[in-house]
């Protein structure tokens, strides 16, 4: 495990870096294929005004980007903090084989990071839910999933 290290010290190292430059929160992520380190990534939500712009999120993007692909099934995800919901989301969708982290969302929730609502909203039932949700024009919709079903030359993901 000690030759993890290095990497993890390097995500740990950019989300104290990061955010003592304003960027966003303090959290940090790299992404590695091997034994290189392939991207970078940071909170930058207060810089972008985007609350999407997560470490982990950053990281993958930035990855995919450098190896042209939008799959990560040969490479880990080395964090400082376990990922929230969204990032957790965005590791699945890339496929990443391993996920090294730092910090705990315990560790996040005491200064003031909590996603725990996240976690628990998601198994609520959609009607019970605090932000309301309501299905609106599903036949429309369902017009896209229906041309996507008949694409030939589709690539499924």
């Amino acid at each position: 495990m000690k030759e993890k290290e290095p990497f993890m010290k390097e995500a740990i190292r950019l989300s104290e870096e990061k955010m003592l430059a304003g960027f966003g929160g303090p959290f940090g992520a790299i992404v590695v294929r091997g034994e290189e380190i392939i991207a970078r990534g940071y909170n930058n939500v207060l810089s972008s005004n985007d609350p999407t712009a997560h470490a982990e999120v950053d990281a993958i993007r930035k990855a995919c980007q450098a190896l042209d692909t939008y799959q990560l099934q040969d490479c880990e995800l080395y964090t400082s903090c376990e990922p929230c919901p969204m990032c957790l989301g965005a590791i699945y969708w890339a496929r990443l084989k391993k996920v090294y982290y730092g910090n705990t969302r315990q560790d996040a929730a005491a200064i003031g990071f909590d996603d725990n609502f996240i976690y628990d909203e998601i198994t609520i039932p959609i009607d019970k839910r605090h932000i309301p949700m309501q299905q609106l024009l599903p036949q429309e919709a369902k017009t896209a999933f229906k041309a996507w079903q008949e694409k030939e030359n589709k690539q499924n993901y």
